[in-house]
């Protein structure tokens, strides 16, 4: 499924049930664009695997988590444009990310850091905003 934004392939993946009620109309899959991270349902794609039977994260940024922290980090990053309407789902997926063992202020670091994401999002002022939230 290519990004309308910008024509990238997006990373297709199945969004577990424990977190569809903190993505919008709760689709149960969903596609992030690792060039400009706009976020969007996917409905009737299949999600998209990598040889480990993980989303292909590592297409957004090398710095991007795997495992448990994978999917929900990647729903945070996917509402961060719209944060002040799903702050507290932003709130509640980083809470899973950090259980998971991962600094999501650092991934966020990353992604601002990162030559290959050209995104619309002031990062750096999102992860301002998180911070502040989760102190």
């Amino acid at each position: 499924m290519d990004c309308p934004e910008c024509g990238t392939e997006a990373v297709t993946f199945a969004v577990p049930a424990d977190l569809r009620e903190h993505i919008p109309a709760g689709e149960p899959v969903v596609a992030l664009c690792p060039r400009c991270l706009s976020f969007r349902p996917a409905p009737g794609a299949e999600p998209g695997r990598s040889p480990d039977s993980e989303p292909a994260f590592a297409a957004v940024s090398d710095a991007f988590p795997t495992g448990g922290a994978a999917v929900p980090m990647a729903l945070a990053v996917g509402l961060l444009d719209s944060f002040a309407l799903y702050r507290a789902d932003v709130e509640a997926l980083v809470e899973h990310v950090e259980r998971a063992g991962v600094d999501p202020l650092l991934v966020l670091d990353r992604l601002a850091a990162d030559p290959t994401v050209e995104t619309g999002i002031d990062i750096p002022r999102r992860r301002h905003q998180l911070a502040q939230l989760l102190e």
